[in-house]
């Protein structure tokens, strides 16, 4: 039993780290840009919110109960973190773009189109007579242990810098949010 959840664990932690799909480490990049170790109570949150809607869309898709075009997800991945990072931009001019309901809808909302990225790989690596439930939710549980790792990189990384060039939360915010849309645009357009 413990091989089996080790292995669902460890496919789940090596998909979200897999440096060859770094659009989901993109996402939360542009995710926590304005934020980072600011605000960390509205950052918890915000992590939260994009889980719960792609474990909501991993489980149903892989369960056969709600699917989508996978063409179609790996383009709108891209374009989740696009606005995501147009949102912080226009945050830090406009205060209707940092309100927290708008800011967990979309997470939340953006977490759907993820979690569908999630299950067209979880869907190809599974065979009919396994079970299913319990390879989805460690799998799940392997996605979010290596998504917090990511987390934690990005704001130790961010802590650093800050540490050595007291930078401003507005320049992290605009420079993060910028690479985001850069790398977002070469992902649309690859």
């Amino acid at each position: 039993m413990w091989s089996f959840i080790q292995v669902y664990l460890q496919l789940g932690f090596q998909h979200i780290t897999d440096p060859e799909g770094y659009d989901h480490m993109l996402f939360l990049l542009a995710l926590v840009a304005p934020y980072l170790w600011f605000k960390k109570k509205t950052l918890l949150w915000l992590v939260t919110a994009f889980t719960l809607g792609h474990s909501l869309t991993l489980a149903l898709a892989v369960l056969d109960i709600f699917r989508m075009d996978p063409n179609l997800v790996e383009t709108l991945i891209p374009v989740t973190i696009l606005i995501t990072a147009v949102v912080n931009l226009i945050g830090q001019y406009r205060s209707f773009a940092n309100h927290p309901a708008l800011k967990y809808v979309l997470t939340t909302a953006f977490g759907l189109i993820h979690g569908l990225g999630f299950s067209t790989f979880f869907r190809e690596m599974i065979s009919d007579d396994m079970e299913l439930l319990s390879a989805l939710l460690c799998f799940n549980i392997g996605l979010e242990l290596g998504q917090l790792l990511i987390l934690c990189a990005i704001l130790l990384l961010s802590y650093g810098v800050n540490r050595f060039m007291r930078t401003k939360p507005e320049t992290f915010n605009a420079l993060y949010s910028l690479l985001a849309i850069a790398l977002a645009v070469h992902l649309l357009v690859a």
